[in-house]
């Protein structure tokens, strides 16, 4: 005989919900998978306005979708793209609701390079195409400066090494302090402050170093913040970057002025020494001192062959010569004069006897006469001027004959026809 529970069509199997099963598979996925590794590339990004990152990694079989809350985007040291081979650490979080699972990343490393040098070279490509490290906006440093402005920590090594560089090679020079962390998340911020407080300054600096001692990546990393290498490419005041050691190279060694290898050449680039300056100055001045020399024996030379010429061995040669030559210009004036003159009365007296041989007296002289009016002294040409009874008066060579007109007889020979 059978009893209940022996019947197997009787047993009832115990089943799980949607979401027991989710939260087991929740509980067992996320108590197994917390802070690992998952090697990947990188596909798929969004990046909504909440400020977290929705991506999807992938191999050449599967994907996995991921997610970078925004506490954990706001670390990240370079851009997120597509296409990049990353390692990514996080835990697997199961969202229940669609019965799905997915990395929560918290840090993102670029896999055959490190996450600092690759932001590096995408920050520098930016920069560089905004002209930021173009030479041609780089500025010479003052010859002799009076006030120095030194930005970094005041209790680091680079400024024992910069100070004794600068006080052995001009003792009596003025250098300010400007305090400010060159390491750690608060660096950034200080560092561009106290550039801008450089520039607050009064009397106004001559050059600024931005200075610290050498370090990783990691500890330079400050000097390759965006906001640093913009406050120095935009300083007023001519810089100069000391920052590492002659291997490191950051991007505020490429926007300064002048970059130093260390704080120790910074020294050297911004200071003159006082004795080589002497020495260059006694050498210039023994150079004047021969030019002077040179130019003194050319010249006395000079006066020694113009003291040899005839006009300063005799002297009243050359004024004898010209007393002669006024002489001879005199003279020859003269005759000049003279022969024009003579030339001139020739010719009026020429003239005289021509008009005198035409002149009326000449030709009343040969027999003719002249007639007038007796009252208006008109000279009589015609008999038509005349009426009988009239005075006239007939001018002869010797004198003046008055008479009246009895009768009028005109030529019919010189009638008008």
């Amino acid at each position: 005989m059978n009893t209940p529970n022996s019947n197997p069509a009787a047993a009832k199997p115990t089943a799980l919900s949607v979401t027991q099963l989710n939260d087991q598979v929740k509980q067992t996925l996320e108590g197994r998978f917390r802070n690992i590794w998952v090697a990947g590339e990188i596909t798929d990004i969004a990046r909504p306005h909440s400020g977290h990152i929705y991506l999807t990694l992938k191999d050449k079989q599967s994907q996995v979708r991921g997610v970078i809350w925004r506490s954990a985007a706001e670390r990240l040291r370079f851009d997120l793209q597509d296409g990049q081979s990353v390692l990514c650490q996080g835990d697997v979080d199961v969202y229940g609701a669609r019965g799905t699972y997915q990395l929560v990343i918290r840090r993102v490393e670029l896999r055959g390079v490190g996450d600092l040098q690759f932001a590096l070279r995408q920050l520098q490509q930016k920069l560089q195409a905004e002209g930021l490290f173009d030479p041609a906006r780089k500025r010479p440093l003052p010859r002799f400066p009076r006030r120095i402005g030194l930005v970094t920590s005041p209790t680091s090594a680079a400024v024992h090494d910069f100070l004794e560089v600068a006080q052995r090679r001009w003792p009596d020079l003025n250098v300010l302090i400007i305090p400010t962390k060159v390491q750690g998340t608060e660096a950034a911020a200080e560092i561009v402050a106290g550039i801008d407080a450089a520039h607050r300054i009064q009397p106004a600096l001559d050059v600024l170093v931005v200075a610290r001692g050498g370090g990783s990546l990691e500890d330079l990393w400050c000097f390759n913040d965006e906001r640093v290498v913009r406050a120095i490419a935009a300083s007023q005041i001519p810089l100069v970057s000391a920052i590492g050691h002659e291997i490191d190279v950051t991007l505020s060694d490429l926007a300064s002025d002048r970059r130093a290898l260390t704080p120790s050449e910074a020294g050297e680039l911004v200071v003159r020494s006082r004795d080589d300056l002497a020495k260059e100055l006694a050498k210039l001045a023994d150079d004047l001192r021969l030019r002077i020399f040179q130019k003194h024996a050319t010249v006395q030379s000079q006066l020694e062959q113009l003291s040899r010429r005839p006009v300063f061995t005799r002297p009243f040669d050359r004024i004898a010569q010209q007393s002669q030559w006024f002489d001879e210009a005199e003279l020859r004036f003269n005759r000049g004069i003279q022969q024009v003159v003579a030339k001139m009365r020739q010719q009026l007296a020429s003239t005289a006897e021509l008009l005198d041989a035409v002149g009326p007296l000449k030709v009343l002289a040969r027999g003719y006469s002249v007639t007038q009016t007796a009252d208006a002294g008109k000279l009589v040409q015609s008999v038509e001027q005349l009426q009988v009874g009239q005075s006239i008066q007939t001018v002869l060579a010797d004198g003046i004959v008055h008479s009246t007109v009895d009768t009028l007889t005109e030529n019919r020979d010189n009638a008008k026809g």
